[in-house]
Order: C-alpha cells, then structure tokens, then sequence
C-alpha cells in the first residue's frame, strides 16, 4: 500500500477516489479470468460481450488447431486437417483453463474493438497511423524498415481478428512455451517423440522479434525520448499508442489494453498520468476513448509519481490479472 502519513507526501482528495475506483477496478480484474474461463457472456457489460466472448473462443481454438496440425504432421497423419479439426475442442478447453492465456485473448479482443470503433468515429485509421507513417519516412533505414514491418504486421492483425484467428508466432514467448507444453499434455507420453518433433518444428518457425508486439516494442524503444510522441493515441494509432504507455508506466500491455474499458476509468487515468501526461494532455486522450467522461476534480493536483505509486500498490500489475 501507499504510505500515506508521510508528512512530506500528504495524500490529496482526488488521490483517495482514484485509489477507491482502482480498487473497484481491481475487484472486477479478478473476475474476468474465472468468467472467461467458463465463456459466460454478460450483455450489459462491454468486457464480456457476445461478439468479444466469441472471440476470445475463435482465437484459442485457432490456436489449437495451429498446434495440433503440427502435431499431425510429424505423425505424418493422412489427414493433418481432419485430425485437427477433430481433436480442436479438447485441446482448446485444455487451454483456456490458463489464465494468462486467457487474459491475452480478450485483451486481444479489446484491442480490436477499441480499434474499429475508434476508426468508426473517422478519428484514427486502424493501420496507418500519422506517426508511423513519418517513422516509414525515416532517414534512418532500421527505424524505416522496422515501420514498414509494423505496418504490415499490423494489417495483418485487423485481417486475423475479422477472422477470429490467432497465429501462433504472434504469441509473447511465454505463453509460446505455454501452448507447447499443453500440446505435449495433450499428446501424453505414448505420442512423446512425434510432439517433440512438432515443437522443434513450430519453435523454429518462431521469432518474438519479428512478431506485431515485438515490432511495436522496437519502434518505441528505437525513439528514445521522442517516444512521448506515441503517447498521443491519435497521432500513434491504438497498437503503438498501447504499447507506448505500457513501456511508459510500466504495466503489463495487456492490463494497459483492458484499462481503456469503460470499467477501468482510474487505472487508465493514472497510467497516463504516470506515463508522464500532464492532466490536460491525460484529459485529451480521454476526449478521443472515452469523450462522455470527465476527470475528477482535483486531478490537476495529482503527481506523476503518486499515479506510478498508485498502480504499484495495486493488486492487479501483471499478465493474468490477479487481484489480491
């Protein structure tokens, strides 16, 4: 917890509503696991609508099926589609019992729902944003080239979600090392050696690096202190905006996604305001994901360290979302 009888850090209104809406936050962060687990829709709440719940279901049997056609093409099967397509339910049941592969589905799926219906106001182009198209005109050929691989990766991922579809190099490495290890349960020890030959074959078509999220992490890192810059959501567009305050308040990219719902106010507003945002600047973001809302009073008081703080004491910091 935040030590708040510190007399040189004396704790201001607006910090103790934010620090009790983080907590509310937190509480409901705790339950998405267990809810998506079970593919419970919910239709008064936007985190676990039909469409987003489907599509969470969509990207981990892509998933499965992904692991299981490897699987049957080191068995050399007659039918590796066949065989997928057969075994696609098991496998994909096995996996969502994983909570930080659960949670990176549906932040996924709140990714994409975020994106179009920022594009749907006409406000931000869901491929090319204005500043990755200047870091494509860079003179500097790596950051260029870099752009131009994050742009096509990303017109790859509006292409993937439409089709509710999960490539398994898109994976971050540990939940890749995850779903090998669930194919290899799956298998069990009578089909040992023809799953090991399938993971060499799938680990090495695998490069984190070269994968949207690793692409977009270079970017960030490759501007230094010009990376204040993505932090503007419709200069850097929704994937580089996202992962640029992620980088910046040091929070798992995931929960930074899920922070943009409607259920999250405060933890989005203190990531930004820990990002480094001036209040006004954290009041402009707000304007473009959610215009109907207005800042606390008193935020314009509140520090970018006591915000970072804030989020520290949460219980809710990493992958997984557990909330303590």
């Amino acid at each position: 917890m935040v030590t708040t009888g510190m007399t040189q850090n004396p704790e201001i209104p607006v910090e103790s509503i934010l620090r009790d809406e983080l907590a509310h936050g937190d509480v409901v962060l705790g339950t998405i696991g267990p809810i998506m687990g079970h593919l419970l829709a919910n239709h008064d709440h936007s985190l676990f609508s039909d469409e987003i719940v489907s599509r969470v279901r969509g990207m981990i049997t892509d998933v499965a099926r992904q692991l299981l056609l490897a699987l049957a093409e080191a068995g050399e099967n007659a039918d590796p589609r066949g065989f997928a397509q057969e075994h696609s339910a098991a496998l994909t049941e096995q996996m969502a019992g994983h909570p930080p592969f659960l949670c990176h589905c549906h932040a996924m799926a709140l990714e994409w729902h975020l994106t179009e219906r920022l594009e749907r106001r006409g406000t931000i182009d869901r491929v090319l944003s204005p500043l990755l198209q200047s870091l494509i005109a860079s003179d500097d050929t790596g950051t260029a080239s870099t752009a131009m691989s994050a742009l096509a990766a990303q017109a790859r991922f509006t292409q993937q979600q439409q089709r509710m579809e999960l490539p398994i190099r898109e994976l971050p490495g540990d939940l890749f090392h995850h779903a090998l290890l669930s194919l290899a349960a799956f298998a069990g020890p009578q089909a040992e050696l023809v799953c090991r030959d399938a993971q060499k074959a799938l680990r090495e078509r695998y490069d984190e690096s070269s994968s949207r999220l690793g692409l977009l992490t270079r970017l960030v890192l490759g501007m230094g202190n010009g990376s204040r810059a993505a932090l503007s959501i419709n200069h850097a567009g929704v994937a580089l905006w996202l992962t640029a305050l992620s980088m910046a308040s040091h929070q798992d990219r995931d929960l930074t996604i899920v922070s943009t719902n409607d259920r999250q106010l405060a933890r989005l507003a203190l990531g930004l305001r820990a990002a480094g945002l001036k209040p006004a600047e954290v009041e402009e973001q707000f304007v473009y994901i959610h215009p109907h809302v207005s800042l606390p009073e008193g935020f314009d008081m509140l520090r970018a360290d006591r915000a970072a703080e804030m989020l520290d004491a949460s219980g809710s910091t990493g992958s997984g979302w557990q909330a303590g």
